[in-house]
């Protein structure tokens, strides 16, 4: 998966607000993709004519803000999503660090995983409630807003409801690994060179053919899983599913007899197409903000520079060269002022 380069000169809070930034920005960009894949997992009559007409068809009957239905749902999910994935993350990765303090490219990878599920499931209910925004027809309304949803689906279909197809985000995590892992071990023969000289435009690249891989083969079991977000006996059309269904095995049963096998890859296109710009803003966004973090920690001579600060040890971190600065200062002080006060007493 496509992830920002850590930087060991922001704080915490700085990573946290840059990475939170960007996927903002980057979801709210490319959201008409993301509406149109989800519309044609669950199997809305939105998407019968094809990726393009999709777009014609939405317009129609919803209006341009259609396209960002959900979004304000999905932004609002990155920041506790990103900060438990990122402790999550941490703490996995701790116990598998060597001596050298290396950790496997495998090791990473299924600790990514596993902080994924973890985040997933704290986040989950929003999850449901995004689906559930974009199948629903903008012009009219059956939720109103995140908290209306939540008590809304927690009053009149229980608890359950609000983790419907959870553990397809499990089982999806197993094929989303591998893709993962068969792309990050073959850089070296794509590129002809060990992967710790990569430039950022060979990372870029990398990041989206993983994400490529590793979504097409994990893209069955989240069409099941927004197909189980989104049916509900209380929702008009049952929620737009286009099969009906009880349980996760039927709905892939119901999917394969009644559609075909390749109806599980549904909304396929969209998600590809979607995941360049998406990690292009992603990248160039966290770039942009931490920019700007790295000029107010002094780092660097201007935001719109990566230019390093004469005198500067690039190596601490940013309370380090807080800590280095106040020293200085108080070894080398510059008070003329007192200093002429001083004399006369």
């Amino acid at each position: 998966m496509a992830t920002v380069r850590k930087d060991d000169r922001l704080t915490r809070s700085q990573s946290l607000l840059c990475v939170g930034f960007a996927g903002i920005f980057s979801k709210t960009a490319t959201s008409p993709l993301e509406v149109v894949k989800i519309l044609s997992q669950i199997g809305t009559f939105h998407c019968k004519r094809g990726f393009v007409h999709s777009f014609v068809v939405i317009h129609q009957n919803e209006g341009l803000r259609a396209f960002w239905k959900g979004n304000m749902v999905s932004c609002l999910r990155l920041f506790p999503y990103s900060a438990i994935h990122l402790a999550t993350y941490k703490n996995i990765i701790h116990l598998h660090i060597d001596e050298l303090g290396e950790v496997s490219q495998w090791r990473a990878i299924v600790a990514g995983g596993l902080a994924g599920i973890s985040a997933a499931l704290a986040t989950y209910p929003m999850e449901v409630v995004e689906t559930r925004f974009i199948a629903q027809n903008v012009r009219e309304l059956t939720y109103r807003g995140l908290l209306h949803s939540l008590s809304s689906i927690y009053r009149n279909e229980g608890l359950q409801a609000l983790y419907r197809g959870f553990s397809l985000t499990i089982l999806g995590a197993v094929p989303f690994s591998v893709g993962c892992y068969a792309v990050y071990v073959n850089l070296d023969k794509l590129w002809q060179e060990r992967h710790v000289r990569f430039t950022s435009l060979q990372n870029f690249i990398n990041g989206c053919l993983a994400a490529g891989v590793a979504q097409t083969l994990s893209f069955p079991f989240e069409t099941v899983k927004r197909k189980m977000q989104a049916q509900s006996l209380l929702l008009p059309h049952c929620g737009g599913v286009d099969v009906h269904f009880n349980g996760m095995m039927d709905c892939f049963r119901q999917v394969i007899k009644n559609k075909g096998v390749m109806a599980l890859w549904s909304g396929l296109t969209a998600n590809m197409v979607k995941i360049v710009p998406y990690f292009g803003l992603l990248f160039s966004c966290f770039e942009m903000c931490k920019q700007v973090c790295l000029y107010r920690n002094g780092y660097i001579i201007s935001p719109l520079s990566y230019k390093p600060k004469p005198g500067v040890d690039q190596s601490l971190g940013p309370y380090e060269l807080q800590e280095f600065k106040r020293y200085l200062k108080n070894r080398n002080p510059q008070r003329p002022q007192n200093t002429s006060l001083g004399n006369r007493w």
